[in-house]
């Protein structure tokens, strides 16, 4: 390792942020990166731990204690290479990933981990910057042809893989630009989309066809992709909803999270207001927004309200608070339970916990307040935890929009999934098994939040990665691409 001392003599330095009266006057990335030599001195505060946890931590594997070594060293084009042959979209993961490689860093057991993400996203930054990162299209054609279906991070990371090993992919989306949940699902102050413009570029040299407006299932058949293609890859994500089924749910500015983030993610491309919102504008400008769900899709919510211009956001979240810190005892090197607050928390709202909606309140159809109460989990006898409401703790809040934030509970069983006639598992998502990614239908493979249900970017990096592995060997009977 570079130097063993280092996690000994340099403190933890992290990217810095603009302050928050600053960055709400704007739609564009407010991480200020760090300098070259001090992320060389991150760099050496990797310690020759002799196990690195950080590995268990990385769903797609990243080789973290080498990159962080050759930084170190000022090798930062090795560096890249080694980033790159295990992620194909670093830019991506080093801005929205949880980072739980940084959980399960030995450091971590004294609060003080690696800045992994922060490294990992300055070497890619730089890669791109000193032009290094080129076009890895393959020396000779297969022949064969692949459809995937969907451009989500599992989708764009499959049909790369696939072309880089000669065959020829083409990428059908729904939607009137490439992305999926990275171009309509994040907000731009989290991650700019010329990011993803610049990696569609790189796939379309490396061989890769994009087709956008193209619904299968109903711009084309499923049956017909099969006629055309030797294997079809379902990577559709998970974007059913969970809904919230109590009574005034109908009431004019209760919304789907995603429908309020993806109307402001088109507006941010450049659309006008009839194209971003066909179905009428979603605003929170001048609003009392409750956003229900205290997950990362909430947290989005809260930032994109707050740049709008609301009169006060409440995030409401059904489990209780939790800890300040974790037990590291009990849970380390795995991810921790713990009380985190994000950048678009910090920017304005208020957060209360172990509460549940009971109805929507308004008139003339419109809303006008929630009435929530406060629950507790209490053990049944099985050890499961099961939510009762605290007689006597009923009370409302004033509401002009509510944002349904509560997860997604899998793919939509749309005409995609039914003319594939492919098995569900009992949660609804497509069976495959990881072995090989194979569906029930012959020829047919998913991979993904489709596969898997609702996960992180990194995760369905890996999912792609590795559903291209299995469709190359069963296409060639054997495959070089890594697992």
């Amino acid at each position: 390792m570079g130097k063993p001392t280092g996690f000994l003599e340099i403190e933890r330095q992290d990217r810095t942020y603009d302050a928050p009266s600053d960055r709400l006057k704007t739609w564009k990335e407010f991480t200020h990166p760090l300098a070259a030599p001090a992320v060389a001195g991150q760099a050496a505060r990797c310690m020759d731990c002799g196990i690195p946890f950080c590995h268990t931590g990385c769903p797609v594997n990243n080789q973290i204690p080498d990159f962080n070594n050759l930084v170190y060293r000022d090798q930062w084009k090795a560096a890249l290479e080694n980033l790159q042959s295990t992620n194909n979209f670093p830019e991506f993961t080093g801005r929205v990933c949880p980072a739980p490689c940084e959980a399960a860093c030995t450091l971590n057991i004294v609060d003080a981990p690696v800045t992994i993400k922060t490294i990992e996203c300055q070497i890619v930054d730089r890669g791109w910057d000193e032009g290094w990162i080129k076009p890895q299209g393959s020396p000779r054609g297969t022949g064969k042809r692949v459809a995937v279906v969907g451009s989500g991070p599992a989708g764009l990371a499959c049909a790369q893989q696939l072309a880089r090993a000669g065959h020829a992919p083409t990428v059908f989306e729904k939607s009137d630009r490439i992305g999926g949940l990275l171009r309509y699902g994040i907000p731009d102050f989290k991650m700019e989309k010329h990011l993803i413009d610049r990696r569609i570029a790189q796939m379309e040299q490396e061989g890769v066809i994009f087709r956008t407006n193209f619904e299968v299932g109903v711009t084309v058949s499923v049956q017909r992709l099969l006629d055309d293609y030797d294997v079809l890859v379902m990577a559709g994500g998970a974007e059913n909803p969970r809904d919230l089924e109590i009574p005034g749910r109908e009431l004019r500015g209760v919304h789907y999270a995603m429908d309020f983030l993806t109307q402001q993610n088109k507006r941010n491309a450049g659309d006008d207001e009839l194209r971003a919102a066909p179905t009428g504008a979603i605003s929170a400008t001048g609003k009392h927004v409750i956003v229900i769900g205290g997950g990362d899709t909430g947290s989005d919510c809260i930032g994109t309200s707050n740049r709008h211009g609301a009169a006060s956001v409440t995030q409401l979240e059904i489990m209780p608070q939790p800890p300040a810190r974790e037990n590291k005892f009990m849970t380390w090197p795995d991810w921790p339970l713990k009380l985190r607050t994000s950048s678009s928390q910090e920017e304005g709202c208020e957060r209360d916990f172990a509460v549940t909606t009971k109805q929507v309140l308004g008139s003339n159809g419109k809303v006008e307040a929630i009435e929530c109460a406060r629950i507790e989990w209490v053990a049944g006898e099985d050890g499961r935890l099961t939510p009762q409401e605290v007689p006597g703790s009923a009370f409302k809040l004033p509401a002009d929009l509510v944002l349904l934030a509560m997860g997604f509970v899998g793919p939509r069983h749309n005409a995609f999934v039914e003319q594939a006639g492919v098995e569900l598992d009992p949660r609804g998502a497509v069976k495959a098994p990881v072995t090989d990614y194979k569906t029930s239908t012959p020829n047919i493979f998913s991979c993904g939040d489709m596969r898997r249900g609702q996960s992180l970017v990194v995760w369905a990096i890996r999912e792609g990665r590795q559903c291209a592995q299995a469709v190359d060997a069963y296409l060639m009977g054997v495959s070089k691409l890594p697992r």
